[in-house]
């Protein structure tokens, strides 16, 4: 017998889990959840926002979306690859599984806000001179949260050692991004 949830309902679950670490942030909130599930799911997870975000860029063609998906799962990959293997090196004790399950429950649902905003903005004509400030203030959200997520989910807690761990899987990520970016054009 499978005990393996549906998709449907790692998404349900992810999205309430989401809204509690959404509404609620704090390294406890994290802690609640980076226990319940795995990387499974938080790639399932990140792919359902990859989709949903899209949708908005189908203009472009389908080219653009399929790549933009792979783009967001590698570098979600890359990313919570990098934290947990530079957040072991500073001392941490967390697993993969717990630090793409956390940083998936933040990541995701900003994103498609995000994609939701960017769409209404560039509808209106003022809005497009808004997108900046969204997209600085979306960098801000993300940086507070994953600060939080990798206090919980790395189990670090000196402040030297979580920036150096988002910084060197901010920059790696960004070469693979780039390098990807190169490969798919």
């Amino acid at each position: 017998m499978n005990t393996t949830p549906s998709i449907i309902d790692t998404v349900m679950n992810m999205v309430s889990q989401s809204i509690q670490v959404l509404t609620k942030p704090s390294v406890e909130t994290f802690e609640q959840y980076e226990n319940k599930g795995t990387l499974r799911e938080a790639v399932i997870y990140v792919l359902v926002a990859a989709v949903i975000t899209g949708l908005f860029s189908l203009g472009s063609g389908l080219g653009a979306f399929l790549n933009g998906i792979i783009g967001t799962i590698v570098g979600f990959l890359i990313f919570t690859y990098l934290v947990h293997y530079v957040g072991k090196t500073q001392g941490g004790t967390g697993t993969l599984d717990n630090v793409a399950y956390t940083f998936a429950l933040f990541w995701a649902p900003i994103n498609v806000v995000v994609a939701v905003v960017s769409l209404i903005l560039l509808i209106t004509l003022i809005g497009i001179f808004l997108i900046p400030l969204l997209a600085i203030g979306a960098l801000v959200i993300n940086v507070y949260f994953a600060y939080l997520a990798v206090q919980s989910s790395m189990n670090l807690r000196e402040s030297g050692k979580i920036w150096i761990t988002l910084a060197v899987a901010f920059v790696g990520t960004l070469i693979a991004s780039l390098v990807i970016a190169g490969i798919l054009r």
